[in-house]
């Protein structure tokens, strides 16, 4: 299963780019951070998404068992706008225009006075997007090359069916977020789906 977007999660921008005004729809007055798209219906890529919340990093994480990523070694970082965050936190759900970015870095072994372990490089191998846009139909994903604009997943994608059914909260895998689990028990607000897992994991 594709890593573009599993684990968890992602998001958006506030963003005019140059000599572009008129081709890119604003954001909310009230959530700087909400969902920017261009006319032809692209996502931008947020550049201030590193000062938004982090959540979590994982290495190597892949849910397909027959995945070999022993050449290609990856920390995935989760960040989330703060304004979503923040309700979270209140209420263990995600408000709508939640957006999450998923940025997958290069895992480093060998540099300067690094003897073991791995650490996470300047090189960024994916970036990806899951927005909780009801204006947009709901969650999507956006998949991000090189460029500031991403296009949206199609619904076949099987980001979408493992998130619906695999989730903890509301299709996003808050079960690797470790600041947020707790948030989500106290509040009651896993999916059924997610404590379906976690029975089937513990009996084994």
């Amino acid at each position: 299963m594709n890593r573009v977007w599993l684990s968890l999660g992602i998001a958006t921008v506030v963003i005019v780019l140059a000599g572009s005004r008129s081709s890119v729809t604003a954001a909310s007055s009230n959530n700087p951070n909400a969902a920017v798209y261009t006319a032809d219906g692209k996502l931008v890529f947020p550049p201030n998404y590193r000062e938004w919340v982090y959540l979590t990093t994982g290495l190597d994480m892949d849910y397909s068992p027959t995945v070999n990523l022993a050449e290609h070694s990856m920390f995935d970082n989760v960040f989330v706008n703060p304004e979503s965050y923040k309700a979270f936190v209140a209420t263990g759900k995600w408000p709508d225009k939640t957006t999450f970015v998923l940025e997958g870095r290069v895992a480093g072994s060998k540099g300067s006075i690094n003897k073991g372990g791995h650490y996470q490089t300047t090189e960024i191998m994916s970036r990806s997007i899951h927005v909780k846009d009801e204006s947009h139909g709901g969650w999507a994903f956006y998949g991000f090359g090189d460029g500031p604009n991403g296009d949206r997943l199609p619904q076949t994608a099987v980001c979408y069916s493992c998130h619906a059914d695999h989730g903890a909260v509301d299709t996003t895998f808050v079960q690797f977020y470790p600041t947020l689990v707790d948030i989500a028990k106290q509040k009651g607000t896993f999916s059924s789906g997610y404590l379906k897992d976690q029975t089937q994991a513990e009996k084994k």
